[in-house]
């Protein structure tokens, strides 16, 4: 049987039927249970501070710029351009446009474009779920940063002093480095409180020391799981009221805070590039970012990782862009809406990397001149002793380490380096830049590290945290928007009491996010960031593709657009949809499927006794459950294809009974169905008995 064109917006009645309603629409008035009409967006504004909201998270500021700085630089970004015309805007069309026209979230929009692949939308949905999970946790540690930001000195701009007791008192520690000792005197002895460096911070740094030791209080491996860390527990309750609170009332409620949580980040991002340019050593760090390395076109890893991070920083597959679209009138130009969002998105990574580099040079540039003036001491005291031939000597003034160039003791270093005894080194800038750029390492460590050497650290401290939070809450409102806006479309109950339902997911969240906030959660939320989401969010969208392009049928999906838009998209479009974008993402799930099998899974553990990061392999039992996390996001896929076949099956066995039952009458009328024949029959019968 032919498939029926999306549904038109003839009447606004239609606009909040249910799933049901949309499969088979009788034209009947709803009921007074069934829930009020949809919603809709009181402006454009609105609309796209929640897509641009939703769509720009923490990975444009924390991951972009290590994947730029690590690929090529500048070649990375024209290929991250050419990956985003050839496949993310198309898909991110796609998205938009299903959900405009089809008025419903992710389970009802899929479920209508292809009853046998209605599992899509409930795979979003729990792929939504896992990650809004560890997303708030990183909202947590976000606000306990900001609330230790209120002090002077930061806590993380100096190692904590340990004291150790001569007698009977017990050592214990304190922060104030003014103090070295302490004499106790009592009638019978005299104690000598001594202050030291803790040797784990001694060994690191200050900013790795309250990150590991102070905020997540972390264990040695996943294996040790620890107590539960108080402090995160606090912040854990706080981020998840903040975001109940703000979908409270649905897109009412939350767009009023977006209002404020997407534009905010725009001001501290333009503050921070303002600042960062007045450094010293953000010219070095902006021109290490961009230098373009056309080598890289070759590495098919490279290639992986610029189609995912396209994937993931458009937020394709989530079912949240579906969700916020189908609050838009049909008449919206979508296909416009694409090409603004997604340009947007790009731009702010391209802001975000600049100001990341900028102040991750001048963090850099001081470490490499401590590093060259430390190695010109040492050359200094080497002459002194006779050890150095005096032919190796440079021709800078050694003498005075601050006033040598960094380039000239680079070039001197590396000709006559490796013949100087000791333990010289290049003190390499682009080594240095390359320390705790990705993820929470970039933004709890080599951020931290660099705003606590600026004047005015707390302030530069807590409008960096606070745009980390906002960043998140938007991510957070559009994830939460994609479990809650499908489950309410397609169950009535849950439409009638959606306030019960956002608190009651709010309380969920929390309860099962406690498993972050263990002393080895960390390990956990990189577990789940890393594998919980890929890999199903990938599968998610082949499945969308295909069903939109070879089941419903690209040609048709384009004349729905053309009645809804007034006009029709480019053909291309349909060679993109069917071929381009279904090969790429194939080919995007074979190398992220065949690098996890190839290579164990690892993780970055911090290690007490060491003081530094090592790389661990997970566990047989962690692997068990990362199986399972993956299982479990797309079991919905193959559970509705069997479904889909049995509801088939029973309808189609109802039918044949049916017409076994019934002989149909034929008369002069026209007739679709036995029923309406007989209910028509009844009718002339009891006509012609009342004459």
């Amino acid at each position: 049987m032919e498939k029926l064109p999306l549904p038109a917006d003839d009447d606004d009645n239609n606009i909040g039927t249910t799933e049901s309603e949309v499969d088979c629409y009788s034209g009947q008035e709803q009921s007074s249970s069934e829930p009020a009409a949809r919603a809709g967006w009181n402006s454009k504004i609105e609309y796209f501070l929640a897509q641009v909201g939703f769509s720009v998270g923490l990975g444009n500021v924390w991951r972009f710029p290590y994947l730029c700085h690590q690929n090529g630089g500048g070649s990375f970004l024209l290929l991250y351009i050419l990956l985003m015309l050839v496949i993310g805007i198309p898909l991110f069309f796609l998205e938009l446009a299903a959900g405009q026209a089809i008025r419903q979230g992710s389970i009802g929009v899929w479920k209508f474009i292809s009853p046998r692949l209605k599992g899509i939308g409930y795979s979003s949905c729990v792929v939504c779920f896992f990650v809004a999970l560890y997303y708030n946790v990183i909202l947590a540690w976000s606000l306990f940063y900001l609330g230790n930001s209120f002090q002077y000195p930061l806590p993380w701009e100096q190692c904590p002093k340990e004291g150790n007791v001569t007698g009977k008192h017990k050592a214990f520690k304190q922060t104030d480095t003014r103090c070295y000792y302490i004499v106790f005197e009592t009638s019978t002895i005299s104690s000598f409180l001594l202050f030291t460096p803790v040797p784990e911070c001694e060994k690191s740094s200050p900013t790795s020391y309250f990150w590991y030791r102070k905020a997540l209080d972390v264990t040695d491996s996943i294996d040790e799981t620890g107590s539960f860390n108080p402090y995160i527990v606090c912040c854990l309750l706080a981020a998840w009221t903040i975001v109940c609170l703000g979908m409270f009332k649905g897109i009412k409620s939350s767009v009023k805070v977006m209002y404020f949580s997407s534009i905010f980040p725009y001001v501290v991002l333009f503050c921070f590039l303002v600042r960062g340019l007045m450094l010293d050593g953000a010219s070095e760090g902006i021109t290490f970012m961009f230098y373009p390395k056309l080598e890289i076109w070759a590495d098919v890893q490279v290639w992986r990782q610029a189609a995912t991070q396209v994937f993931f920083a458009l937020g394709l597959g989530f079912g949240s862009i579906i969700a916020y679209s189908s609050y838009n009138p049909k008449n919206n130009n979508c296909h416009r809406d694409a090409f603004i969002v997604s340009s947007i998105n790009f731009l702010t990574s391209v802001l975000a990397t600049l100001v990341v580099f900028a102040v991750l040079g001048f963090r850099a540039k001081l470490k490499v001149t401590a590093c060259v003036v430390g190695n010109l001491k040492d050359l200094s005291e080497q002459v002194r002793s006779g050890f150095v031939d005096k032919t190796l000597m440079p021709d800078f003034n050694y003498s005075d380490p601050s006033s040598v160039a960094l380039k000239n003791y680079k070039e001197w270093f590396k000709q006559y380096g490796n013949m100087v005894p000791g333990n010289l080194t290049d003190c390499d800038l682009e080594e240095e830049m390359q320390k705790g750029v990705e993820g929470t390492g970039l933004a709890f460590i080599a951020f931290t590290e660099a705003m606590s050497l600026l004047p005015g650290s707390p302030f530069w401290s807590a409008l960096f945290f606070l745009m980390l939070l906002n960043l998140g809450l938007s991510t957070m409102f559009g994830t939460m928007e994609g479990i809650l806006a499908p489950l309410t479309d397609r169950f009535k109950t849950l439409a009638n009491n959606k306030t019960k339902l956002t608190i009651f997911s709010c309380i969920i969240g929390f309860i099962i996010g406690l498993l972050f906030t263990q002393r080895c959660g960390n390990y956990f939320v990189m577990m789940f960031d890393d594998y919980s989401a890929t890999l199903p969010l990938i599968i998610v969208v082949v499945f969308e593709t295909f069903s939109v392009s070879w089941l419903y049928g690209a040609d048709r999906f384009l004349d729905d657009i053309e009645v809804m838009l007034g006009w029709r998209p480019s053909v291309i479009y349909k060679y993109l949809w069917k071929y381009i974008c279904l090969l790429a993402m194939l080919g995007l799930l074979g190398a992220t499927t065949i690098q996890m099998l190839i290579k164990r899974p690892t993780y970055v553990a911090w290690n007490e006794d060491k003081a530094s990061e090592v790389t661990m392999e997970y566990p047989s039992w962690a692997l068990a459950v990362l199986a399972i996390l993956i299982i479990f996001a797309m079991i919905p896929v193959p559970l509705g294809l069997i479904h889909a076949m049995l509801q088939d099956r029973t309808k189609k066995a109802a039918r044949d009974t049916e017409i076994g039952q019934y002989r149909i009458v034929s008369t002069d009328d026209k007739c679709e169905t036995p029923m309406n024949d007989m209910s028509e029959l009844d009718q002339k019968n009891s006509t012609s008995a009342d004459f």
